[in-house]
């Protein structure tokens, strides 16, 4: 089996020392459990899906850390909230203590609420998400064709236990998916649901639209709305916002879809191999997905603030993904093709024209083998786009 390196291990290691309680979350199955243990090999580990281990915490969780009071690791902690303020209380008695515990869900909404109201200025989180190119090129285990890349997806099971898509997809929806968003809220028909869910997937990469999705789905917009938001707090879909800072009102200000994970995303939309998706009307769209989600990995991966957005005006030109740098932009393009025509620089170029912010960075991300450099901007290999 290869090992693989996970880039947040630098960061966490890091700040180890500067707080006394780091929190780290992410979708389930993206390999927190595994990271926690091998960076921590000599600190305890308990979960808190264990039910005699969360009956502690809940009845007692003074006697529960008396127990546990140092070098810990407690693992899905949304199980016990009522643990945070007993933590605040022991980590306040000895403000020289730093490390004391880790602690790890994967389900944000639950975890950042509990953080937020009783730990906050005393942790330091992270978000672990499943595997992105440069780990997998690393571990040399990066497929050389991005469509089969992005249908095989980029959980680490698929990986280190070797198991088919279709089989690791169809148990995570059914295990995970499913469990947590009806933890989340109540979902009287879950077939429903998992038709909603479908409908997302076959909206990602365009402009979100609530009506329709409920429309589809034959329940009410705030319905929708909620169920969304549930896969957002479980790490499956997230929103891309437009930027229209010194803009008119011609630019699009309605947020984009996406997938965290190509890999799910396929499965839904029952595409299974290479072959299937070549000639498909949404192949532009997932390899689209797949760059936008590998930049929110490597952001997150490498702990580092940057802020994402997309621009599109009415006439149809459009900047797949913009980087807000503060002073400046990078600005880049995503095409799902292998080779490059200068037509494909022209949401870019028309930006460039209509911008008063200057552009750092400038490129076109595609999904052939080459870097180039052109008049128009830079050719990024997809493969590459981590180290640009």
């Amino acid at each position: 089996m290869n090992v693989i390196n996970r880039h947040i291990y630098k960061a966490i290691r890091e700040y180890q020392s500067k707080y006394p309680i780091l929190a780290v979350t992410g979708p389930r199955q993206s390999g927190k459990t595994t990271l926690l243990k091998t960076l921590f090999p000599d600190y305890r580990y308990i979960s808190l899906e264990n039910p005699d281990a969360r009956d502690f915490a809940l009845r007692d969780p003074n006697g529960f850390l008396a127990e546990y009071n140092d070098q810990m690791i407690f693992d899905e902690v949304q199980q016990a909230p009522a643990l945070f303020s007993y933590l605040q209380t022991l980590v306040d008695s000895r403000p020289d203590r730093m490390g004391s515990f880790i602690l790890s869900g994967s389900q944000n909404f639950h975890l950042m609420k509990r953080i937020t109201q009783s730990l906050a200025g005393r942790v330091a989180l992270f978000k672990l998400f499943p595997l992105d190119l440069q780990e997998l090129k690393d571990a040399n285990l990066l497929s050389e064709d991005p469509l089969e890349q992005l249908i095989h997806g980029f959980y680490p099971a698929l990986y280190d236990r070797k198991i088919a898509p279709s089989v690791f997809y169809s148990n995570y929806v059914q295990t995970y998916v499913n469990r947590d968003v009806t933890e989340l809220l109540t979902v009287k028909n879950l077939r429903q649901f998992q038709n909603f869910l479908s409908l997302c997937a076959s909206h990602a990469g365009q402009l979100l639209n609530l009506t329709a999705l409920a429309n589809e789905t034959g329940i009410s917009q705030p319905t929708a709305k909620s169920w969304l938001s549930a896969l957002e707090s479980s790490y499956i879909t997230f929103q891309l916002y437009p930027f229209h800072k010194n803009f008119s009102k011609r630019v699009v200000k309605t947020p984009k879809l996406y997938f965290y994970d190509t890999g799910l995303l396929a499965f839904l939309l029952k595409i299974k191999s290479r072959e299937a998706l070549l000639t498909h009307p949404i192949k532009g769209a997932l390899f689209e997905n797949m760059i936008i989600a590998e930049f929110h990995k490597q952001m997150h991966h490498q702990y580092r603030d940057e802020s994402p957005w997309f621009w599109r005006d009415n006439h149809g030109d459009e900047v797949d993904l913009l980087i807000d740098q503060g002073l400046s932009l990078d600005v880049y393009e995503i095409k799902a093709t292998e080779t490059i025509l200068t037509e494909h620089f022209k949401g870019l170029e028309k930006f460039r024209h209509i911008s008063d912010i200057p552009l750092t960075a400038k490129g076109l991300i595609y999904a052939g083998d080459l870097n180039q450099k052109r008049s128009h901007g830079k050719v990024i290999c997809w493969k590459d786009f981590p180290e640009f």
